[in-house]
Formats: structure tokens, sequence, C-alpha cells
């Protein structure tokens, strides 16, 4: 008897007992493999030259049989499909050529897919697609990371560069099981999944492993809202499922700006993952810590000292004292330290733009403090105010500090009785040619080019009083400055003073409070009813 009858006869037992498990351990499609693997490969391509000859003897060995008993199983002709393709992949393939053994598997995979999709034997071949998807969407992954591969490739002309045409048409691929999955109806939606519906999630989690790993996110969406509409509840799942779903679609939120969403999602992920998975949980906090700084909350110290935050704390941290203090200038020096790695991670863009209400926020409090002289009459009833052109020194100080001007030290003088002159005297020099009484002396080669998102309103543009009160007027209407605006007076008036019994806690409430909202319902987490 020849290998490869006895390899039949092997898989016709398997069917007929409906060992899905055995099924899948069985045809292996990828390296370590062992020796049976390289001489059935070694039959197939000396006796099997010829694509029939192939359907001829897997037809002879896997007969469909009639009036089988339920509880055991017969080839049917989409699988009978699907063991021609296997044989005909370990023929043909060659380990050696990633390329082709791509092509070949992606096949192989499709094949798989058709068999999948009998409403009577397909749930045996669930086990074997998820084997086939993960090794497809390993070799997929590595040909990524090999641009001097898939350039070779003859790509339609589609306006996509080649690495994601390969990526992009696996995860096609592995979309089509996904939805066979979703939709089978071999259990009830809020009952414990049986049948296909088993594997939702898990091929979920690969097609969004792709979609991310190609810069594909958008195509995301759709697979979301199925879930929503068709899929068990998460809860029903392993925790290796639902963390890893939880990942990808809070970093589907948090492209999209949903940051309360996206900070639901990654925070139930990450306090499911054990401490002893630290690379899991610094890969789920490298987007969870800048989420909620977006809402507001800034890592603690004891967050900070976490071991697997210590990767990530030299650059939250100091993103965190900078949105604290309003340091636009610790701001941008932290951006462009870390920008490689901020725009590896998709957070670049997110964080330069993202921030900034909340540093003109920090920036205007501590001006405030730094200014506001408070009435000495206890019954006094004037609002306390922040005078915009204060702010407007202190941005212009900001704006040249960008630019490049350092402190100079000038000549000793009197001490100034009130803090508020000091600091503005400190800031309302022009740091001209002229100017030998300038606390900011030029820089040498002239002031630095700025681009458009390194400066205050638009790189070199000098700032205005407009600019400030423009500014202002946004952050009363996003709420993160209560009170108004007096426009004929050049002045901000806080609201609320005095019930709040600080005129700081009136005027600058917690952001977390204004910009966090409760979401009961996520697009794209199916919870228990």
């Amino acid at each position: 008897m020849s290998l490869a009858v006895q390899f039949l006869t092997s898989i016709r037992g398997f069917l007929k007992n409906r060992n899905g498990a055995g099924l899948r351990d069985w045809l292996r499609v990828e390296p370590p493999l062992p020796q049976q693997y390289l001489d059935l490969a070694a039959e197939l391509k000396s006796g099997y030259r010829n694509s029939s000859a192939v359907a001829t003897l897997v037809e002879k060995c896997l007969p469909e049989e009639d009036d089988v008993p339920e509880d055991q199983g017969t080839a049917w002709p989409g699988f009978v499909a699907f063991v021609k393709d296997y044989f005909e992949y370990w023929r043909d393939v060659d380990f050696e050529d990633l390329l082709g053994a791509h092509q070949l598997l992606m096949g192989l995979t499709n094949s798989c897919t058709t068999a999948l999709n009998h409403p009577t034997y397909g749930t045996i071949m669930l086990q074997t697609s998820i084997s086939l998807c993960g090794s497809l969407s390993k070799l997929s992954m590595t040909l990524n990371k090999r641009p001097d591969l898939t350039k070779k490739l003859n790509t339609l002309n589609t306006g996509d560069d080649d690495q994601s045409s390969v990526v992009g048409t696996t995860a096609e691929v592995i979309q089509k099981i996904f939805t066979t999955c979703l939709t089978d109806r071999s259990s009830q939606r809020y009952a414990q999944p049986e049948g296909k519906k088993v594997g939702v999630y898990i091929f979920a989690n690969l097609t969004l492993k792709l979609l991310f790993a190609c810069r594909k996110t958008h195509l995301a969406k759709q697979l979301f809202t199925n879930v929503s509409a068709k899929a068990p509840p998460l809860s029903y799942y392993p925790a290796a499922q639902r963390v890893t779903y939880l990942y990808y679609l809070g970093r589907f939120h948090f492209i999209n700006n949903h940051f309360t969403r996206a900070s639901r999602c990654l925070e139930k992920a990450y306090l499911e993952t054990p401490p002893t998975f630290q690379k899991h949980r610094q890969l789920i906090l490298t987007y969870l810590v800048p989420c909620n700084m977006l809402l507001g909350c800034l890592p603690s110290q004891t967050l900070l000292q976490r071991p697997d935050m210590q990767p990530l704390a030299p650059v939250f941290s100091q993103f965190a004292q900078a949105v604290r203090t309003g340091n636009y200038l610790l701001f941008q020096q932290t951006l462009d330290t870390h920008q490689d790695w901020l725009l590896r991670k998709g957070l670049l863009l997110t964080l330069t733009y993202r921030l900034r209400p909340v540093l003109w926020r920090s920036l205007s409090r501590r001006t405030f403090l730094l200014t506001y002289v408070a009435p000495t009459e206890a019954d006094s009833r004037k609002a306390a105010t922040l005078e915009l052109s204060h702010l407007v020194i202190t941005a212009a100080y900001i704006q040249k500090r960008l630019e490049g001007y350092l402190p100079s030290h000038p000549s000793a003088k009197k001490t100034h009785p009130h803090v508020n002159n000091v600091f503005l005297k400190a800031v309302s020099n022009s740091a001209g040619p002229g100017a030998s009484e300038s606390t900011l002396a030029p820089p040498p080669g002239g002031p630095k080019l700025l681009r458009p998102n390194e400066g205050l309103v638009w790189g070199n543009m000098a700032i205005t009083p407009e600019h400030v009160e423009s500014m202002v007027a946004s952050l009363c209407a996003q709420g993160l400055l209560h009170g108004y605006l007096a426009h004929s007076q050049g002045r901000f008036a806080i609201m609320g003073a005095k019930q709040k019994g600080s005129a700081v806690g009136a005027g600058w409430p917690s952001v977390h409070e204004v910009l966090a909202r409760p979401d009961d319902e996520i697009p794209g987490w199916v919870q228990d009813q």
C-alpha cells in the first residue's frame, strides 16, 4: 500500500469519527515536519504529476457514502476537492520559495472555506480551518517584512503597495471563513457557542491582525458591524480571544478618536491579561496610557514604576509632565525625541494635535496663577478674571523659546513687590538685537525655522491677541474653561468661583469630567443581555 493511500485511509477514519482535532493534526502544512510528510511529497512528485491522477486517487479512497449513522461522517464533494488541493500543495510546495508557498497555501485555504460551508459535516473542518489560517497569517506577516520579495509580485494596479496587497488579500480570505462561522445557526446567539460559532473571534482576531499590519484599519469597520449584529457575547470565549479582540477594538476606536470607548476596551484587555505576560500588557499600555491622557487622566507614579511600563515610562512621563504644567517646550522636545517610535505605533499625529487643547488649558491656568491678584476686600463681588494680554505675553514667550531664543542674564535690578509684575517683565521683552535688558537672547544663527505643527499657532507665525482670544473661546466651547469672554475688556471672566470655593477650581474644571463620556454600548463589543 502506497504512502498516499495510507494517508487517505487515515483521513477517512477521522471523517468517520468526526474527529476534527485529529484531522487538524494530520493535515499539516508547515515545517517542522515528520519524515512521513517529506516522503509523501516525494511520492506525489514522482507518481502524481498529473492533477487528474491525484483526483482519481482521492475520489477512490474517499467515497461519498449514503445512510451514514448520525454519530459518523463521510466525505462530501467540497472535502474531496480540498484533499485534492492538499495533495497538490505537497506535490508543488517549495518552502524556500515563500511567495510560491503563500500562493499555494492561500488556494488551499480557499478550498478549505468551501468544505467548511457544508451544512452537516462542515464543522469537522473548523479546527483545520483555524490551523490553516494561522499558518497563512504567519507566512503573510513574514512576507510583509520582505519588500524584496513582494515587489516581484505582479499585482493589479489598484494604488496599493505590494506589501499591503499580500496581507490585504490574505485578510479577505480569512474574513470569508469568519463570515461562515458568524452566520452558522447551530446555536442561539446569546447561548453557549456551538459548532462553527466557536471560531468567530479566532478568525476575527486573525483578520484584524492583518488589517492593522497593512494599515487598512478602515476595513475593520464592517467586521465590527457584523460582530455587533450577529456574534455571541464575548464573555463566552477564552481569555486569550477576549483580550486580543478588545485590544484591536480599542485601537480601532482610538484611531477614530472615540477615546472613551477605546479606554474601556483597552482597560478591560489589560485587566484580563495576567501580570506574567509583560510584553502583552506593555503592548496594551502603549495605547491605553495616551488614550487616558487625552481624556485627562495622567499616568501616576505607581503606574510608571510597574515592570510592564518601564520601556514606556521615559516617553509618557515627559508627556504627562508637559500636560500637567502646560510646558510646550517639553512637549515638543518629547515629540522630536521619540518621533520615529510614535510614528511607528500610530500615535504621532494624534498626540501632536489632540493634546494641544489640554496644553493651552494648562498654560492659561499657570498664567492665571502667576498674574492674578485677588481683591483685598473680603466682600468683593468682582469676578476673578484672566487678562488675555497676560496670556498673549506668555504665549509669545513660549513661541520665542520654540524658535530657539534662550534666557539671558540681565543685570540685577530692584525686586518688584508683586509676582505678576516680575513675570510680565520677564516675558514681555521682544528679545530683539537692540534690547539690551531683554531676558531672551536670539540664537546665533537666527530663529529656528519651525514646521507648521511645531509652533503654538502655525510654525513661526507670531502670536496675536486674536489668536489667544479665539483659543480661549474654543476652550470655553469645549468646556475646558468655565466662564465667558469679555471682549471689550480683553478678559476671561470665571463663573462660579464662590460656589467652588476657588477661582482656579471653577475656571479650570477637571479635564476628565469634561471629556469622558459614558458609553453604555460600545460598537463591536457584544456583552451579555
